[in-house]
């Protein structure tokens, strides 16, 4: 099998050891004789999957049985209105940070459900940067402040968090999830789509605070309530029981890696890789975010037209390297660069880079 360098947004590069691992263990897992794909949920070999894989992400995220973790369907976007059902009662509001195409979709699915504020916004600099501290607006009865810690589509990222004060603060962390060092404690409600550092899509992770959960309604149907899974340990209904499995496999490979500060060493250097071609092309290469605000996960570029980049993306692919064409919304470049993305992947795509602008330039 030839080397393929998988830089798509998502679903997303996973380690290769724990896909040999899957696919070792696919046909008779544990010498249970059969499958994982095939096991009761309620058994005793996927229950003990399900709690290790909360333990090692409790263990990774630094926090105890003040948080409850839990493993839900539907994906983020669930969540853009299952957090406003449990935490937007009447008469309340909320405040959301509008930093890209993600937070737009949270705010404007909380407005549905009640009253929401936009209570800071870079939409007026095309979603280049964060908004600074004090051009945060925040209600002081908010009830709760919503941020999306990485946007994939503009390639910006959240790298020190806006202070709150005691407002409980909520996060969308799909794309940078344990992708660095987590103050998890500053976080009241955190929520996560696996298919980009976790694992497969089909799950997405949720971690919640106790006493956040303590005023959550209890006034909606039954699979939409927070404590309804808390109670059950995720498993009311079927889980998706692959997904979670290899987000389990995933969790184990982050620890083999030295945990979350050999990560984030690893995705800086990563990063800084691709950042340092496109500051030193001249202008060949125009980074769509300004440097402070820079993603780890996601480095997002534009060439001098769109004939260039349509090419670019081309000879990339035919060179082994995937999933390079900006989000449809948008267009140009994106490599996105997640936990599981070796050196080797983005020192071939800066060689590529610096050969594609030689002879294009």
């Amino acid at each position: 099998m030839s080397t393929i360098y998988n830089f798509n947004a998502g679903p997303a590069i996973l380690p290769a050891s724990v896909l040999e691992r899957a696919q070792h263990e696919l046909r008779d897992y544990q010498r249970c004789g059969m499958s994982i794909l095939e096991m009761s949920h309620r058994s005793p070999e996927y229950e003990a999957i399900n709690a290790e894989a909360a333990e090692r992400l409790k263990r990774l995220l630094g926090v105890g049985n003040e948080y409850h973790v839990l493993f839900l369907q539907g994906g983020a976007s669930l969540q853009f209105a299952m957090l406003p059902l449990n935490f937007l009662p009447p008469g309340a509001s909320a405040d959301y940070l509008i930093t890209g195409a993600w937070a737009e979709k949270a705010y404007e699915e909380a407005l549905r459900v009640g009253q929401a504020r936009e209570a800071a916004s870079t939409a007026a600099n095309g979603y280049r940067s964060v908004p600074s501290q004090a051009d945060i607006a925040l209600d002081p009865h908010a009830a709760y402040v919503h941020i999306t810690s990485n946007e994939t589509i503009q390639g910006i990222q959240w790298h020190t968090w806006p202070d709150v004060g005691d407002r409980p603060l909520v996060a969308d962390m799909s794309s940078d999830i344990l992708s660095r060092p987590l103050e998890t404690q500053r976080f009241a409600l955190i929520y996560a789509g696996a298919q980009k550092n976790l694992g497969p899509a089909g799950v997405t992770v949720v971690v919640i605070r106790d006493s956040f959960l303590q005023s959550a309604s209890s006034n909606l149907p039954t699979m939409l309530r927070y404590a309804t899974h808390v109670k059950n340990r995720s498993l009311y209904n079927t889980p998706p029981v692959f997904a979670v499995y290899m987000v389990n496999l995933v969790l184990g490979w982050i620890e083999e890696q030295g945990g979350l500060a050999a990560i984030a060493e690893r995705n800086q250097r990563k990063a800084a890789t691709l950042y340092q071609v496109i500051d030193t092309s001249g202008g060949f290469y125009r980074g769509h975010a300004e440097r402070d605000h820079r993603s780890l996960m996601n480095v997002t570029f534009r060439l001098p037209d769109e004939a260039l980049e349509k090419r670019f993306v081309t000879e990339a692919s035919a060179r082994g390297m995937v999933g390079l064409a900006g989000h449809r919304s948008v267009g140009g470049i994106r490599a996105s660069i997640y936990n599981a993305m070796d050196q080797e992947g983005c020192d071939a795509l800066a060689e590529f880079m610096i050969d594609f602008m030689r002879r294009n330039g």
